[in-house]
């Protein structure tokens, strides 16, 4: 963790930001550029003595191509002054901490003024996320590298804890797919992902009020909500007032249909705020049918 001197007096900044700015790529440029330099990508990507004695730094030539191929949206030679997209920038931190490690220095070859290298894979990519890491908290950035190198959208607590514990038993192991499904998906830093989050709850949501009994769909989901509040009461009342307007949503938006009458959502924020919307009314009908776990 950072030691600087604002976080310790001031504490951290919260992670609000999803783009990743030029100030913010800039470092994360120089810290790439430093381990390609110091050979610590080398445990994927070896150059080789000459001599054929063993690897002595990175193979920055092999490094690209095969970066090229895996994220074919990057730009090589990298610039710190063009920016690439946040989502490309995460996959080209995923693939640089799947090639870290650390470099330990061997025996030293005099004739080409260089030291034979081995590497330590966990020390080096410890050492890669942390520094990322640090770069993402101390710009608030709402992105982090998990211990395995795998870029992760980080939430708001609140919709953290509620997400994170999650737990879904409906009878129904189709609406239990889709609320799956959307959870994992809304954790995904890339916006598309997000967007089929999105449609996945709102399907579910549509399940939900098919799964108690009744003559047809409106008697059903009367039925659901008469679980979770006393007829007529003022909480029940709100909570069909809810649902009728979730599902105006539904409609309305280029959510769960795609003719052109639906306004597309083109903000990730108005995505983020529809489901943390949704999955708050869900969370609550789960719980009170007892079917959150």
């Amino acid at each position: 963790m950072s030691t600087y001197f604002t976080d310790r007096e001031y504490g951290a900044r919260p992670a609000t930001i999803d783009v990743i700015d030029a100030r913010l790529w800039a470092g994360l440029y120089s810290l790439i550029q430093t381990r390609i330099g110091d050979g610590s990508f080398g445990l994927r990507f070896p150059e080789q003595c000459p001599d054929g004695n063993g690897p002595y730094g990175c193979d920055a030539q092999a490094f690209s191509r095969v970066l090229g191929a895996e994220v074919p949206w990057i730009l090589w030679p990298l610039s710190a002054n063009e920016v690439p997209d946040t989502p490309v920038i995460l996959d080209l931190l995923e693939f640089c901490a799947s090639a870290v490690g650390e470099p330990i220095k061997g025996s030293y070859h005099s004739y080409f003024g260089h030291h034979h290298l081995s590497w330590n894979r966990d020390a080096g990519l410890t050492r890669f996320v942390a520094d990322v890491n640090l770069l993402f908290r101390r710009n608030a950035v709402a992105y982090e590298l998990t211990p395995i190198g795998q870029a992760r959208r980080l939430l708001p607590q609140p919709v953290a804890n509620a997400l994170g514990w999650a737990m879904f038993q409906t009878g129904d192991a189709e609406t239990d797919r889709l609320l799956e499904a959307a959870r994992q998906r809304f954790l995904s830093p890339k916006p598309e992902d997000r967007q089929d989050a999105l449609e996945k709850l709102w399907d579910a949501f549509e399940r939900l009020k098919t799964l108690e009994p009744g003559a047809n769909k409106r008697a059903q989901a009367d039925a659901l909500l008469d679980r979770v509040a006393t007829q007529d009461s003022g909480f029940r009342n709100a909570l069909g007032r809810e649902a009728a307007e979730l599902t105006t949503i539904g409609n309305s938006f280029r959510i769960r249909h795609s003719e052109t009458t639906q306004e597309v959502l083109i903000s990730p924020d108005h995505v983020d705020y529809l489901f943390t919307r949704m999955f708050a009314f869900v969370r609550v009908i789960l719980k009170g049918t007892g079917r959150d776990g």
